[in-house]
């Protein structure tokens, strides 16, 4: 026989060290890359100056608040003329980004643009408008989808998936249910190989995609720096232990191959439990824990099946084994597969409408709709086919190899419908970016107003007002109504009296605002008897 056909085996001593100290770096990883904070998907509550706004002077500063910690990208600030002047000197204030004005601005329309990266690992951007003196022509600060990038993110993500649950899931199979582990070993090492390209890979991906670079930057430094600062950083080094794991189970000598491949089992799951969306919802010690338990059973199960495939065609008889251990140990991991699956759709989806009005939910039913076909078809040659097969009937067996094939086909297309989620905030996050409030400061010689209305989209909302003196001062206004119209839609003015709760504010609750888009909001403020000051300016509603 051709002696390459034989694993490369390690002197025991040598495998000792390597286990040693891969071990020592999971462990080391794991207990960084899990911090006990929420994670979610941060969404941008309020702007100073507020978007929209006419300012009679240049401001000193700028502000960004979220719901959420985030850490900046990039600040730019686009000048009437187009003029791009990048913003670097800027500090954290909890959930608020302060940014200093670097210069004197000049009459016209300004548009402050950002891109943060938010606790989950994804990036998040958007501008703001305003005005010095009186409104100009907006400047062009749009940004354009990045579809080249974007393609290479999701094969970059799609071929980590290969690796991570056909290779270190693959190398699990070969090591605790293979008879011979030889059957299928070339094709576990390719996509073990698969995947150590494809994580570094998909990190680079993720630092241009975090900056709103171009392919073309992909090997500048401020890329990869980027990219490690974010939890996808963790997840790719955690990914990286495990698939070493999964190659040295190939490699060693049989009294460490369990082991070696339960720790890469082990780190798959921690790979996926220490980024995303699914893993950055709340409570956080469920919802890491189920991330957890469902990749490493997602790797339990499809990676036995192209071992058990190529084991059942070139050698039938010594798949007996393997086929009769696969059988019986199936049934667990799928019903751990469903249950964690299930909990971690609700929580994500949150209610039955999102699966058709968000593309998340879109995503999840074609995902259901596959792992439907999957189930049935592993149904079938779980209660009809293996028993056969087991017997020796050969004509089963070579039957039980189509549909391996056929399930490993569908597996694939599952991982690029999950590679896809890269790109869509699930309902979950779009609920807490809907819930937040819209903003408006109002500016004028006599009084001004920061009004706040919540939630910031189309509906019932309540708004809060903040009245002062032109000056910053204390302003004690005898009444405060609220007036919102919108002539374009053909709305009369809705106007709406303030109650003052006695916190210093004004508030009106119960208002219904029937239609997203860009409103008046004016503010007619009794400051006595025989003053009255009213102060307008346009608000943005989201729609819902």
């Amino acid at each position: 026989m051709n002696a390459a056909s034989y694993p490369v085996r390690l002197s025991g001593s040598r495998i000792r060290q390597v286990t040693g100290g891969l071990i020592a770096a999971l462990v080391l990883v794991l207990a960084l890359a899990l911090p006990g904070r929420a994670f979610a998907h941060a969404a941008l509550v309020a702007t100073d100056p507020a978007d929209g706004t006419v300012l009679m002077q240049s401001p000193a500063r700028f502000s960004l608040t979220f719901s959420e910690p985030v850490s900046p990208l990039v600040l730019t600030l686009v000048q009437p003329d187009g003029t791009r002047r990048a913003l670097t000197s800027f500090r954290l204030t909890d959930r608020t980004v302060e940014i200093d004005n670097p210069e004197t601005l000049k009459s016209g329309t300004h548009v402050l643009s950002w891109r943060v990266i938010s606790e989950d690992g994804h990036p998040v951007g958007g501008s703001a408008l305003f005005s010095v003196g009186a409104p100009s022509a907006a400047p062009v600060a749009g940004e354009t989808v990045d579809w080249s990038l974007r393609t290479a993110i999701w094969i970059g993500k799609l071929f980590l998936y290969v690796g991570l649950f056909l290779g270190a899931g693959g190398a699990f199979s070969l090591a605790w249910l293979a008879e011979n582990r030889r059957c299928g070993r070339r094709f576990v090492t390719g996509t073990l190989l698969c995947g150590l390209v494809a994580a570094p890979v998909s990190l680079g991906l993720q630092g241009l995609d975090a900056l709103g670079a171009p392919l073309g930057q992909f090997a500048a430094p401020v890329v990869w720096t980027t990219a490690a600062e974010t939890s996808f950083g963790w997840t790719v080094l955690v990914a990286l232990i495990a698939l070493g794991f999964a190659l040295l189970s190939l490699a060693g000598p049989r009294a460490f191959r369990k082991l070696l491949a339960l720790a890469g089992l082990v780190g798959v799951g921690a790979a996926l439990s220490a980024s995303g969306h699914a893993s950055a919802a709340e409570p956080q010690w469920l919802t890491r824990s189920l991330v957890f338990l469902h990749g490493a059973a997602i790797a339990s199960w499809v990676g036995a099946l192209a071992p058990l495939g190529l084991a059942l065609r070139y050698q039938p008889a010594e798949a007996k084994v393997f086929l009769r251990r696969f059988s019986r140990a199936i049934l667990p991991v799928v019903a751990v597969l469903a249950a964690s699956g299930v909990v971690l759709a609700i929580i994500q989806v949150q209610e039955p409408a999102a699966l058709i009005n968000t593309a998340y939910g879109r995503l999840l039913l074609l995902k259901l709709a596959l792992l439907l076909f999957l189930f049935t078809l592993a149904s079938v040659n779980r209660w009809t086919l293996t028993a056969p097969a087991e017997a020796g009937d050969t004509e089963v067996q070579r039957r039980l190899v189509r549909s391996i094939g056929i399930e490993t086909l569908i597996v694939l297309a599952i991982f690029g419908v999950a590679a896809g989620w890269r790109f869509t905030p699930p309902p979950r996050a779009l609920a807490i970016a809907a819930a937040q409030p819209v903003s408006v400061h109002i500016h004028t010689l006599q009084a001004m107003a920061d009004l706040s209305i919540t939630p910031g989209h189309a509906g019932q909302v309540a708004a809060l007002m903040v009245i002062m003196t032109g000056d910053f001062g204390p302003l004690d206004a005898k009444a405060v109504t609220l007036v919102l119209s919108k002539p374009d839609a053909g709305i009369e003015p809705i106007k709406r009296p303030a109650t003052k709760p006695g916190d210093g504010t004004w508030r009106v609750d119960n208002l219904v605002i029937p239609l997203p888009g860009r409103w008046n909001a004016r503010l007619d403020i009794l400051v006595s008897d025989f003053e009255m000051v009213k102060i307008e300016a346009p608000i943005d509603i989201r729609a819902e």
